[in-house]
């Protein structure tokens, strides 16, 4: 087999190793991981429905390979369902989970995370040392005698920290396409901030948000917006 008929199908022995893999993170619990594959897989995912890849596949010979590759992927995929499914479940059973996923940017996996990973929030006596625990407050360095904030410390919770900056990710990306609401801390961040730092700092105040929806044992409320 040469090395152009070997590339040819690569797209598909690529999806099928990221479903493979993503059923072991499941598994694993490894929740941050799984996640960010999640995303990383549906990338990959139009290029098999393409027609011209279709074609050429089928001009070498090998849409039986095809076949066989895309049942194995359908199989994983149906396996990936049931996790999804029950990870779900045990998320919305849990009374703590289901007040965290009111929290924008927190579905049933960063929620039963952070149930399983989280100690009890009166271990922090308020919202920025809890952020600072997960690793989300940013390094103070002085500057002629001023006090300045640097990146984020990266130091902490690294499961709970890459899962919240993920589902921030997708928040501020939604906003970015759609707009925020006016008015909105969201808003004005991205009006006058790199989107990559915006998801940072979402993170943090998400992070916060959090502690306080341990705390109160109450549902996340947005703010309403003041329109300027």
């Amino acid at each position: 087999m040469s090395e152009t008929e070997d590339n040819l199908l690569r797209p598909l022995h690529q999806f099928h190793q990221r479903s493979q893999e993503l059923v072991e993170l499941a598994r694993a619990g490894d929740w941050a991981t799984l996640e960010q594959r999640l995303a990383e897989r549906e990338a990959g995912l139009p290029i098999l429905g393409d027609n011209q890849f279709l074609i050429d596949v089928a001009k070498a010979g090998r849409a039986d390979e095809l076949r066989e590759g895309i049942a194995k992927i359908q199989a994983l995929n149906d396996r990936i369902a049931e996790l999804d499914k029950e990870i779900t479940r045990r998320a919305r059973e849990d009374e703590t989970a289901r007040r965290l996923m009111t929290v924008p940017g927190i579905g049933p996996i960063t929620a039963t995370a952070l149930t399983a990973l989280a100690p009890p929030p009166g271990t922090f006596a308020k919202g920025r040392d809890f952020a600072a625990w997960i690793g989300l407050t940013p390094r103070q360095h002085s500057t002629g005698g001023k006090q300045k904030l640097g990146a984020i410390s990266k130091m902490g919770e690294r499961t709970l920290r890459r899962l919240l900056i993920i589902g921030s990710s997708a928040v501020v990306l939604q906003a970015s396409r759609r707009g925020a609401a006016r008015g909105s801390w969201l808003e004005q961040m991205l009006a006058r901030k790199p989107r990559m730092l915006v998801t940072v700092a979402l993170a943090n105040k998400t992070a916060r948000i959090v502690w306080a929806v341990l705390t109160k044992h109450e549902d996340y409320r947005a703010p309403v917006a003041v329109a300027a």
